[in-house]
C-alpha cells in the first residue's frame, strides 16, 4: 500500500536550499560579485601615467590595483568554490568579469589589442579560478568530511 503524496507545498525557503534554485541563484551571486570586483578596483581607471623624470608610460591601472583585484577574485573564489561546484562557480566568475573588462578596453582602446589582452584574461581568470574553486570543493567534499557522517 502507498502512502498519499503529502499536500502540504513546500515552503520556498526550503526549495532554495537545495537544488537548481540554489545552483540559479547561488550563480547569480558569484557574477554579480564578479562584476562588482571588477567596477570597484579596475572600472573607474582609464588613463595612462607619463613619469616626467623618465618619460616612461604606465598605465591604466596601478600595480596596487591590479592586486587588490586579483585578491578580491582569490577570495571570491574561495567562498564560490566552497558554495557551489566548480563547473557552476568557475565561469559564473570567469566569463562576467572578462565580459565586464573588455567592455570597457574596448571603448578605451583605439589599437585592438584589447582583444588580445581579453582572450589571456579569459584563459587566465578561468584557469586560476577553475584550480581554485575546485581545490576549495574538493577540500570541503573530502578532507572534512567526518567519519561517520
Amino acid at each position: 500500500m502507498s502512502t498519499p503524496a503529502d499536500p502540504r507545498p513546500v515552503p520556498p525557503s526550503d526549495a532554495v536550499r537545495s537544488g537548481p534554485a540554489r545552483a540559479v541563484a547561488l550563480v547569480g551571486v558569484w557574477a554579480v560579485a564578479a562584476v562588482a570586483t571588477w567596477w570597484a578596483w579596475l572600472g573607474w581607471e582609464s588613463g595612462y601615467t607619463t613619469d616626467p623624470a623618465t618619460g616612461a608610460v604606465s598605465g591604466p591601472y596601478a600595480v596596487w590595483q591590479v592586486v587588490a583585484c586579483g585578491v578580491t577574485l582569490l577570495v571570491l573564489a574561495v567562498v564560490a568554490g566552497w558554495w557551489s561546484a566548480p563547473w557552476f562557480a568557475a565561469p559564473a566568475i570567469t566569463l562576467p568579469f572578462t565580459a565586464a573588462w573588455t567592455v570597457h578596453a574596448a571603448r578605451v582602446d583605439d589599437t585592438g589589442l584589447f582583444a588580445v589582452g581579453a582572450v589571456l584574461l579569459l584563459v587566465g581568470l578561468g584557469t586560476a579560478s577553475a584550480l581554485v574553486c575546485t581545490t576549495v570543493w574538493l577540500i570541503r567534499r573530502y578532507a572534512l568530511r567526518r567519519p561517520g557522517r
